[in-house]
């Protein structure tokens, strides 16, 4: 019954781009998104970038930029797979009008479907363990239904193509600042992931980062698995000095995030080790929480709080 679920789950991933590929435009509660369909680039597969501009967008004035990850599952859910969104325009905009955070614009990067895991995966981490450990993370992704042969991260790539393409368009089709301290990123589970690991390779573009329900663990198991020692092991030799920097993590403890909070309390242990205080940092845990986007959409004023805050 597993190894079924398993094929079921790589060939639902396997047909989701061709299923993107037809989706209407995301309908806003508030503000409006316009669509680069297919953005072409050099480093990963064309993917639609939706972007999402508030209700007073005016080219007259400029707006910090906050990239998110998986921007299918954003803004509309009568379009995602499982009927739930993050709701970012209400939560944004609803900020907004109470003049709580400046004025910004979301940028909603969507994920390549079948080579999600691969392009969030943290590739400096993996690089560094042996043979052996990245065999063993190859075989508990093949038993969750992530691939078929040797896991590859490509993560190196995705965050080029972010910071070398994407981000290059965006600083000059919209009226928005371009210096890191208006530059944000965030993302939840393996969007945490790629959030941090872009915080830490780009310091000089990325001013702070929100990690939601970082999936620490790599695989989908916490026995016999190298990952979260690896990425603690990155994230102390990595992670930029405070205070230029702003980094926001948070957890529950349902569903996958059960997975989540022994790690996380090391992570947080390696930051406060590091000379990052409240006023850098935020570690949050919420009792009762699961791993889906209700929960995270729940929660999202507060790193929007902590990231753009006024």
């Amino acid at each position: 019954m597993k190894k079924h679920l398993g094929s079921l789950f790589v060939l639902i991933l396997l047909s989701m781009p061709a299923l993107w590929a037809q989706n209407p435009l995301p309908v806003p509660q508030r503000g409006k998104i316009e669509r680069i369909a297919n953005f072409s680039s050099a480093y990963v597969s064309a993917r639609h970038v939706d972007i999402w501009l508030p209700p007073n967008y005016s080219d007259t004035a400029k707006h910090a930029v906050l990239y998110m990850h998986d921007g299918q599952m954003l803004f509309d859910a009568s379009l995602t797979w499982n009927q739930q969104s993050w709701e970012v325009d209400e939560v944004a905009s609803a900020l907004l009008e109470n003049k709580q955070v400046r004025p910004f614009i979301v940028v909603g990067i969507w994920n390549g479907g079948n080579t999600r895991h691969s392009d969030y995966f943290p590739q400096k981490p993996f690089d560094a363990l042996s043979a052996a450990e990245k065999d063993t993370v190859s075989a508990q992704l093949r038993a969750s239904g992530r691939g078929n042969g040797p896991f590859l991260p490509k993560s190196d790539n995705y965050l080029k193509f972010l910071v070398e393409e994407l981000k290059p368009y965006i600083d000059t089709h919209y009226s928005v600042y371009t210096d890191k301290d208006n530059t944000f990123i965030a993302g939840s589970s393996m969007g945490g992931l790629i959030s941090l690991y872009a915080f830490c390779e780009y310091p000089e573009v990325f001013g702070g980062a929100a990690c939601l329900s970082t999936h620490w663990v790599g695989t989908f198991q916490l026995a016999n698995n190298p990952v979260p020692a690896a990425f603690l092991k990155y994230l102390e030799q990595h992670v930029p000095s405070p205070p230029q920097q702003r980094l926001y993590f948070d957890y529950g403890d349902q569903t996958l995030d059960a997975l989540y909070p022994a790690i996380q309390q090391q992570a947080d242990s390696v930051l406060r080790a590091k000379g990052y205080g409240e006023a850098q940092w935020r570690s949050l845990y919420f009792p009762g929480e699961d791993h889906s986007e209700r929960a995270w959409s729940r929660r999202l004023a507060t790193p929007l709080l902590f990231l753009l805050g006024e």
